[in-house]
């Protein structure tokens, strides 16, 4: 479990099958997923996997709520995938820098991260700033790499991807920022 000022990260479980249904069958908040709106069937699936899957963070207001989920995978070389996906009514309240920004300094701290990556649609507007507001850098667009859907003739429908990373040692200098304590050069 991990803490920050408005939200606790945990494990999830599977009564979380309603709070998972809430965001993950708003075809908004899946706009950008490799996956179309849950069902309420889905969700409560989705919700017992989870529980099983420690790739996945539950975050919660202190209150006990939860809104969203972070995900956190290791790759090669000590490199771990940022990925994220919160209820729309939370959207543009900071709980997704907040808790993401404390995810990697987990990483980085106990978990032996080298690098963190994420990726995300350059239409994502929210998403990318949200990588950029964790410091990290731009690395490339990846041109018509992957497809989620297919059009009425079964084509794939394409789409480009962001890449963006950030390093252990560049971490401590964006953490003091985001803490709201300057970096020290």
């Amino acid at each position: 479990m991990l803490e920050t000022a408005r939200c606790v990260l945990r494990r999830f479980r599977k009564e979380d099958k309603e709070a998972l249904y809430a965001y993950l069958s708003d075809p908004q908040v899946v706009h950008f997923e490799p996956y179309p709106p849950f069902s309420w069937e889905e969700a409560a699936a989705e919700a017992e996997r989870r529980a099983q899957d420690q790739r996945f963070w539950a975050v919660c207001l202190k209150e006990g709520r939860l809104i969203g989920n972070l995900y956190l995978a290791l790759g090669d070389f000590e490199t771990w995938e940022l990925g994220y996906v919160f209820n729309r009514a939370t959207w543009g309240q900071g709980y997704a820098t907040e808790s993401a920004g404390a995810l990697i300094q987990y990483a980085f701290e106990h978990l032996n991260a080298h690098r963190i990556q994420a990726f995300c649609n350059p239409e994502n507007t929210a998403s990318w700033r949200l990588l950029e507001r964790l410091g990290m850098r731009r690395e490339g667009l990846l041109l018509q790499n992957v497809y989620f859907r297919v059009d009425e003739k079964q084509k794939p429908i394409w789409q480009d991807t962001y890449a963006y990373g950030i390093l252990k040692e560049e971490w401590e200098s964006v953490r003091k920022i985001l803490n709201g304590k300057g970096a020290e050069k």
